[in-house]
């Protein structure tokens, strides 16, 4: 199963990627490079919904993309799709 959740990548200064997931209360991961952050930003995903469902919580249903905003102007939203079969093996 596929479990989709928009996030938001901060660039920053010396070219990294912060990102936030903000309907994960605030998930926060980071990456050397855009790439790098895609990757992190799926892996930090994938292994806080593995938790959240191995522990019997309900996931939070995921804001529209075009719900969300960001007070920086040099941020940007995309969607981080997650499959279940890498992370969940219970």
């Amino acid at each position: 199963m596929n479990y989709i959740y928009p996030a938001i990548f901060y660039p920053e200064k010396d070219g990294k990627y912060s990102v936030i997931f903000p309907d994960l209360n605030d998930l926060a991961t980071y990456g050397d490079n855009l790439a790098d952050a895609f990757a992190m930003a799926q892996e930090a995903c994938g292994q806080y919904l593995f938790t959240y469902l191995r522990d019997g919580d309900v996931l939070p249903v995921p804001t529209p993309i075009n719900a969300m905003k960001s007070d920086d102007p040099t941020a940007f939203l995309n969607l981080i799709c997650v499959n279940s079969v890498n992370y969940f093996c219970f």
